[in-house]
C-alpha cells in the first residue's frame, strides 16, 4: 500500500497547487446552496429535512465530477508524464488506485464543508440525523461511482474535453437506466429479468435508497462493484498501452 500512498499524496499535492481545488469546492457549495434554498423549498416544505438538499447531487456530480476526474489520466497522457508515471517502481493497480482514492477523498472535503447545511436544519428544527447521515453516505459512494467512470475513460484518450464529455454521456445513461420513461419501451418484448436488470443500474435507484436511510446491503455492493469494475476496466486500458 505504500504505493498507492505515494500516488494519493502526490495527486492530492497536485489538487491544491492549482486553483482547481478551489474552484471545484465553491462551485460545489454555491450550487448545492442555490438548488437547495431557491429550487428545492427548502423554507415552505414545513420540515426539518435536508432531502432538497442531496436531491440535486446526482445532477451535479454529472457535470463537477467528470470535470474532475478528466484530468486524472488524460492530462498524464498529453504532457508525456504517463510514461514515466509506469516506468516507476509501482505496480499500475497501485498508481489506479491512488489516482482513484485521491480524487474521492477531495470530492469528500468538498462534501464535507456542505457541513453548516446540516447544522442549519438542526437549529431551525428536529431532522432524523440517522437519515441525513446515510444520505451522506449515499453522496459519498455515488461520487466514487462517478470518479471511477471518469478515471476508466479519461485513461482511454489524452483529450480532457472528450474524457468530459464522454464520462458526462455514460454516466446521465447510468443515472437514467432505472427511469419509467426508458424502461416503458422495452416492456412486452423484453423479458422482465432484463428490464430489472437494467433498472439495478441505475444510480438514482440506489442512491434514493441510501438517502431515505435505508442502508441496504445490495445497494452497498452495488457502488463496490461498480467502483472495482471500471477500476479494474481502468488497469486493463493502461497495462494495454503499456504493451504497446
Amino acid at each position: 500500500m505504500n504505493g498507492v500512498l505515494t500516488i494519493l499524496r502526490r495527486e492530492l499535492r497536485g489538487y491544491f497547487s492549482t486553483p482547481l481545488a478551489y474552484v471545484f469546492i465553491v462551485i460545489f457549495l454555491v450550487l448545492s446552496g442555490w438548488f437547495t434554498f431557491n429550487f428545492g423549498n427548502f423554507y415552505n416544505g414545513g420540515q426539518a429535512s435536508l432531502a432538497a438538499f442531496f436531491n440535486y447531487h446526482p445532477w451535479l456530480y454529472l457535470f463537477l465530477v467528470p470535470a474532475l476526474s478528466m484530468r486524472l489520466w488524460a492530462e498524464e497522457r498529453k504532457t508525456g508524464t504517463i510514461e514515466l508515471l509506469l516506468t516507476l517502481p509501482l505496480e499500475i493497480w497501485e498508481s489506479v488506485t491512488g489516482k482513484f482514492l485521491a480524487s474521492w477523498l477531495f470530492t469528500g472535503m468538498a462534501l464535507f464543508f456542505t457541513f453548516p447545511i446540516w447544522i442549519t436544519v438542526n437549529y431551525l428544527g428536529n431532522p432524523d440525523n440517522g437519515v441525513i447521515f446515510a444520505a451522506y453516505l449515499g453522496s459519498f459512494l455515488m461520487a466514487g461511482g462517478f470518479l471511477a467512470i471518469g478515471s476508466f475513460i479519461s485513461a482511454t484518450t489524452n483529450n480532457q474535453v472528450i474524457a468530459f464529455i464522454l464520462t458526462v454521456v455514460i454516466c446521465f445513461i447510468f443515472l437514467l437506466a432505472g427511469f419509467q420513461p426508458i424502461l416503458s419501451p422495452l416492456v412486452g418484448w423484453v423479458p422482465q429479468a432484463i428490464i430489472d436488470s437494467i433498472a439495478s443500474l441505475s444510480f438514482l435507484t440506489h442512491f434514493s435508497s441510501i438517502s431515505k436511510g435505508v442502508i441496504d446491503l445490495r445497494d452497498l455492493v452495488y457502488f463496490a462493484l461498480l467502483i472495482s469494475t471500471f477500476l479494474y476496466a481502468n488497469v486493463l486500458t493502461l497495462n494495454i498501452k503499456k504493451g504497446s
